[in-house]
Parts: structure tokens; sequence; C-alpha cells
């Protein structure tokens, strides 16, 4: 099955209180798996940056001066999304946004019923615990050494694997086949535990009972150079 895991950055926490989405990441997944496919497109707000804001993604107003305003990265988007179910954290919020952008541009809103919330899943899932995208880095042991602030896409790639983790880890085999292109499977290094194997060679009183009891057995068929 095809998802994508998003997130987005915006200008405040209110698309109906004026803010804007100002850059949205995307990333493929198929039955679980990340593909190498990814979307990712900074947009113009077309509005002041507030410095709370700007102090969470690092995007000034400046930097997004040149960046096209949301309709013009919008017939993109869509294509890469397709009919996917659409995986975020705090799903609510993000679709919030997505949603108000796509009918600001006279385009129909993604369905809810297409909403995966992670936030419900870790929840669900470790119930007392904290629930924010870096203490599930941490729970799961993913590295998120390079997230100083917070960026669309790096956030996705970080959440692809949260989410992985959340619906029952990396068990890939184990499913019936299906037909996917090869080269749209991509399994990242480094999960995978290599262990040397172990001798488990018997001690001398080990050999020696179970010379012993080769000896009760009439005309044993095998071990017969030990009662030699």
């Amino acid at each position: 099955m095809r998802e994508i895991v998003f997130d987005t950055e915006t200008t405040g926490f209110s698309f109906a209180g004026g803010d804007r989405l100002v850059e949205i990441g995307c990333v493929e997944l198929f039955n679980r798996v990340e593909t190498g496919r990814t979307y990712h497109a900074y947009v113009n707000p077309e509005r002041d940056m507030p410095e709370e804001a700007e102090r969470v993604h690092g995007l000034s107003a400046r930097f997004l001066s040149d960046k096209p305003v949301f309709g013009g990265i919008t017939a993109e988007l869509l294509d890469f999304i397709g009919d996917a179910p659409m995986v975020a954290h705090n799903a609510g919020f993000d679709f919030a946004f997505l949603n108000g952008e796509l009918g600001r541009c006279g385009h129909p809103e993604v369905c809810r019923s297409r909403m995966v919330d992670t936030l419900m899943l870790a929840r669900t899932r470790h119930p007392g615990a904290k629930h924010t995208l870096d203490a599930l880095c941490v729970r799961y042991g993913i590295d998120r050494s390079h997230r100083v602030l917070h960026g669309a896409l790096l956030d996705a790639q970080l959440l692809a694997q949260v989410y992985v983790e959340l619906t029952g880890g990396r068990q890939i085999g184990l499913g019936l086949a299906v037909d996917v292109p090869t080269e749209a499977i991509v399994v990242p290094a480094g999960r995978r535990i290599v262990r040397a194997a172990r001798v488990h060679a018997p001690s001398d009183e080990e050999r020696a009972r179970h010379a012993a009891f080769l000896r009760t057995i009439k005309e044993p068929l095998w071990g017969a150079e030990t009662l030699q």
C-alpha cells in the first residue's frame, strides 16, 4: 500500500486567523518501506514572518520572498500525493493548513478520511509517555542529531521512521508478495544487526558424560569412535 508521510511549517498556529503555510515536505512509503521518492517546496506566504515562528524553523520573509506562492506548487504537489493515505504528527494541524491553502486556490480539500495521525497512534501505544517527534525518535533509537531547527522534509523523513516503528517495525518478507517495482524499494542501511557466530564446543566433562551415555545403548548408530 502506498502512503505519504508529510509535514508542514507555517507562520503560526491558525490558518483561519491569517497564518499561512511556508514549507511542505513529503516522503513516499510503499508497504511501510521508504521508496526514496520525496517532495519538498518552500512557499511564499505573501505576508510577514512572526519572530517566534522564524525561531522555530529559521525561515525568514526575505528568504521566502522569491519562492512560489502555494498556487504555483499545487499541481506538482497533488500529483505527488495522488490518492494515498496521508500520515502526519498532530495531523489535524497539518491538514488544516493544507486544506486551507488548497481551498484558497480553488481546489477541493483532501478528505480527512485519508488522515493518519501518528500522535494518536503514539498516545495509544505509549500512554503516559512523551509523544513529541523528538521523544519518539529517542524511544525508537532514530538518529535526529542533524535536527537543529524544524524542517518539513527532515521532519517528514524522521516521522516516516517513527511511523514504521509505531505500526510494528520493519518486518519485510512476512506479508504476502506484491508486485512492486524493484527500483522503488529502498531499505535504509544501518537497521540490521549482524553478530558473529558463536562456537558452542562441549567441555571435557560433557564429552565424558556423552560417551558414558552411548555405552548404555546397544549398537549406537553414531559415536562409535567415542567408545573405542
